[in-house]
This record gives C-alpha cells, structure tokens and sequence, in this order.
C-alpha cells in the first residue's frame, strides 16, 4: 500500500510541477506592444486668395461670380473691365498622408470693405473637390484644390470705386 501511496504522490507531484511550469512560464511570455499609429495631421497652404478682378457698375448693381474652374460670370449691371487686373479663385494646398478623408467647411459670408467707403458681401463658393475628398499626392507634394465665390455689388453710391478687402475662413477636417 505503501508503493501505491508512494507513486500516487509521485505523479501529484509531477503533475503539480507540470502546473507550475505552465504558470510560469505562461506569466512570464512577454509581448510586445505595437506602437500607436502615427497621428495624421494635415496642413493646408493658403496659396493664393479669392481675386474677383476689375468691373463696373450701375445704379442697380449686381453679382460677379468666380468658379473653381477659374471662369468669371457677372450678373445685373455689373460689367467686367479688363483693365489688366486679374481675377482668381481660391487656392489652396494640402498637406497629408495619401489616403487622409478630408471634409471642406466654409465659414460664413463676410463683409468686404473698399478703401473709399462702402462694402460689399462675399460667400464662398463650391470647390474644385468635392466634399469630403481623399489626398492622392504624396508629400512632398500637395492636393491642390480651388475654391471660388460670389460677391453682391451694391449700387454705385453704397460701392464707390476702390479696393475692398476682407478675410474669410474655410475648414480643413481631417476624419
């Protein structure tokens, strides 16, 4: 009896160091951790501004629109003056990783004031990429995008002649 008590001990005892082995070296197996993604940041060049060039107006007034596309359209008694001023819609330039979703938000109209008095309102247009957009150019290049608007001409007592200038905000969401 005393050999069944002995080899029932035995394999306790094989089985326990079996169980402890396995515990240890189940709690020492190591693992690395993988890094964080690399955060995406973008940046955006404000490479040129909305230029709405030279024209003339009535008593009525009117609208000059600047497309993403680069064309120009006047409305009402607004007459475009080529007078050697060009005329230019947004562009911007973004800065990201190939691949980044990007949502455009413009910001709300603005009011333009003229070196002589009187004022003028401006809303931002459409862009040339719809939104939200994908980057395809890898840096050091950059996803290029142009943004046009449209400008209410007032008569010409409220809009003397002059230069009128204002600034206005669009937003870059990285998603």
């Amino acid at each position: 009896m005393n050999r069944k008590k002995e080899r029932a001990d035995k394999i306790m005892l094989y089985v326990r160091i079996f169980m402890m082995s396995h515990l240890l070296y189940g709690s020492t197996v190591l693992y690395a951790q993988e890094k964080p993604p690399r955060p995406i940041g973008i940046y955006v060049n404000p490479a040129q501004g909305l230029i709405f060039g030279a024209f003339v107006h009535t008593n009525s007034g009117g609208s000059i629109i600047i497309y993403p596309n680069g064309s120009r359209q006047v409305t009402g008694s607004v007459v475009p003056a080529n007078l050697g001023f060009s005329f230019s819609p947004a562009i911007f330039e973004v800065d990201a990783e190939p691949g980044t979703l990007i949502t455009i938000i413009n910001g709300p109209d603005v009011t333009l004031n003229g070196s002589n008095g009187g004022s003028m309102n401006l809303h931002i247009g459409t862009s040339s990429l719809a939104s939200p957009f994908v980057t395809t150019a890898v840096p050091p290049s950059r996803t290029q995008l142009w943004i046009g608007g449209t400008l209410t001409v007032g008569n010409s007592l409220a809009n003397p002649p002059g230069n009128y200038s204002g600034t206005f905000s669009v937003t870059f969401i990285q998603q």
